[in-house]
């Protein structure tokens, strides 16, 4: 699969690519990961006063958090073109090698979902990120030969929510590492009041707030969830968003007052009435909601665990008593103390 390649920082203006237009383009318009963008800002500076590229950067972090905005940022930043791809995209050793070849010094490389690359394509990019070169084998047999290619110095960004899946060499090689966190709710509250005004929608304190804190610390979330309270106003109001409007709107859509939705509340329901509690291993748990392992690990467990609802241990998943509390079931007598000792 061929990346796509477009102008860092280019506007688009088309409604239907109205996601990536919500998008900040300058670390100046990014909102939170103040360490991070601190950080990435001395490092594009150095580089650009060197007139040298960036140094690899891999970011990891939950499903959400501006990985991939922030690989636009710096391209955009650094004045220079990015092709986009992804781990899955790439199935062969000549696939990378395609790419690679077609970069324009300095250009950028964003791989999102990194820990996916298949090992063999892995091998290929350890030459073209340590000595820009990429090392081609002609021919079969004991005939065989290794051709190296010089190629342009490029920049390499790496975007991954399962930083444990990377192998060692492939880490080692990425000059800085960031990890991405969650945001507190007054920076959701900067990324709701920017993209409504992006919109154009008419939106109150209160109902900035309130989708704020609903959406999980993620601002991909907030922005879903500003569009289906905007079509909810649109509809059933005179499309100004009240604070009692995206209460009855994220109501309707299964979001509640912490931000968590019906899948959240499918795994605490059974680990809680299905498996006494806990512990229960990841595989019978997403068997015992017909969802996916990986998507539970990656997108719910995550911010599940942040709110202390769920606690991992060498047996499996537990429910704590924080989930027992916000769903109002009284826990078995005992049962929690030992739960935490097993």
């Amino acid at each position: 699969m061929a990346p796509e390649r477009v102008i860092a920082g280019e506007v688009q203006e088309d409604d239907s690519r109205l996601d990536t237009s919500l998008r900040p383009r300058a670390l100046a318009d990014f909102p939170g990961q103040d360490r991070v963008k601190d950080q990435l800002l001395i490092a594009i500076e150095a580089a650009r006063q060197r007139g040298e590229p960036l140094d690899h950067v891999l970011f990891y972090g939950p499903p959400g958090l501006g990985k991939t905005t922030l690989a636009n940022i710096i391209a955009s930043e650094m004045r220079v073109s990015i092709r986009t791809t992804s781990g899955p995209a790439i199935e062969r050793a000549g696939d990378v090698a395609a790419i690679l070849t077609n970069l324009e010094p300095e250009d950028v490389l964003f791989i999102d979902e990194l820990h996916r690359l298949p090992r063999i394509v892995e091998e290929v990019l350890y030459p073209a990120m340590e000595d820009f070169a990429l090392d081609i084998m002609i021919g079969r047999g004991p005939g065989a030969r290794s051709v190296r290619l010089n190629m342009p110095r490029f920049t390499l960004i790496g975007a991954t929510t399962r930083y444990a899946l990377l192998s060692p060499p492939l880490r080692d090689r990425f000059g800085s590492v960031y990890r991405l966190d969650f945001y507190d709710v007054p920076t959701m509250e900067r990324i709701v009041t920017r993209s409504a005004s992006m919109l154009a929608v008419d939106i109150a304190d209160g109902a900035t707030h309130e989708l704020a804190r609903r959406s999980r610390g993620t601002p991909r979330v907030a922005n879903r969830l500003l569009k289906r309270v905007r079509d909810y106003a649109q509809v059933r109001g005179d499309g100004a968003i009240t604070e009692a409007l995206a209460s009855e709107a994220l109501a309707q859509i299964g979001v509640d007052e912490l931000g968590l939705d019906d899948v959240d509340h499918r795994v605490l329901l059974a680990i809680i009435e299905k498996f006494d509690g806990g512990p229960v291993g990841l595989e019978t748990l997403a068997a015992s909601i017909s969802e996916d392992a990986d998507t539970i690990m990656d997108v719910y467990e995550p911010f599940l665990l942040q709110l202390g609802f769920i606690q991992r241990t060498p047996r499996g998943r537990v429910a704590t008593r924080h989930a027992y509390a916000h769903l109002g079931i009284s826990p078995p007598r005992g049962r929690l103390q030992t739960q935490m000792f097993e």
